[in-house]
């Protein structure tokens, strides 16, 4: 089997391809990306993927000629590239547009052109907005960034092949947190481990009341490897998530592996816009396979990864 993960050198594109450089029915990975991220650990560090399996190519997701090249005679393409940020954050509303809406469409008329057997979207649950209430899949997106809003007109151009050829799944992720050699720490449990290891202080912004869907990035990572090969789940969208917590809620846990930390509280008078999502059943079933950790235990992982 033939892959192209687009944005493979990215956060999640580092722990997906750790893990089907390991599968014995794939015969060859192409990392597509343009690193504007600047990071390039993935390239780095002791623990060595298949390079038999691995092909890098440097080019953008906007690069239509070139994307009509690489996708010829792949079997899956994953789609993991996009100007990423925190669901809330809402900045360069022109990046957004141009890469996280109009590179998947041209990566969707790309994969139009070719004979993909089965396309796979990570998109975002910031698709939702902000509510009171627990979203679900037959809740009607309301976007409130930027961001939300391009990852929602992404999902209206992958719908497109739902009725072709390629199986076609859109993920709606959750905010991933989790240690590898990728990271990112503008998602804010990775921030909060960080601040709590190396500065013995947590910043929390609002009352920390405020809700976010969460998932663990193995988990993120099983679950799109479980959908390359699982055969029974249908096309259409799902939640990636695992679980909801209010942000005080996850201090309080970190706090744990950390007695010791101090807080402080930005304009705790506000109350922030919060967001919890239903999480997929189909979804849990694929990443409960091979992870099993509780949050506690996560976060003690994350804490043995820092080098002191």
């Amino acid at each position: 089997m033939r892959i192209l993960v687009t944005g493979g050198a990215g956060y999640i594109g580092t722990e997906l391809i750790q893990q089907l450089s390991e599968q014995k029915n794939v015969s060859e990975i192409i990392v597509y990306d343009n690193l504007s991220s600047g990071n390039r650990n993935f390239f780095l560090g002791q623990q060595k993927l298949n390079s038999d399996k691995l092909k890098f190519i440097q080019g953008d997701i906007l690069d239509s000629r070139k994307l009509k090249k690489v996708v010829q005679g792949v079997d899956t393409v994953y789609h993991l590239a996009a100007n990423v940020t925190t669901p809330f954050s809402d900045q360069n509303p022109h990046l957004f547009e141009q890469v996280n809406h109009w590179g998947t469409a041209e990566l969707v008329y790309a994969v139009e052109a070719s004979n993909v057997k089965r396309f796979i979207h990570l998109s975002s649950a910031s698709v939702y907005g902000a509510s009171e209430d627990v979203c679900t899949l037959n809740d009607q997106p309301q976007p409130e960034t930027f961001y939300g809003i391009s990852k929602l007109r992404a999902e209206e151009h992958v719908k497109r092949l739902q009725d072709k050829k390629p199986e076609t799944y859109i993920l709606r992720c959750g905010n991933v947190y989790g240690y590898n050699r990728s990271m990112r720490f503008d998602a804010v449990i990775n921030r909060f481990m960080f601040e709590a290891n190396f500065k013995g202080r947590i910043t929390v912004n609002g009352t920390g009341e405020q809700h976010r869907p969460f998932i663990h990035i193995k988990k993120v990572a099983e679950a799109l490897i479980s959908l390359c090969c699982e055969t029974s789940i249908k096309n259409g969208t799902y939640n990636l998530v695992d679980q909801n917590m209010a942000i005080g809620e996850v201090v309080e846990n970190l706090r744990k592996v950390y007695p010791q930390v101090e807080m402080i509280f930005v304009n705790q008078h506000m109350k922030m816009r919060q967001l919890r999502v239903a999480p997929s059943e189909e979804m849990k079933q694929l990443y409960n396979k091979a992870h099993s950790l509780g949050f506690m235990e996560e976060l003690q992982e994350f804490k043995n990864s820092f080098s002191f």
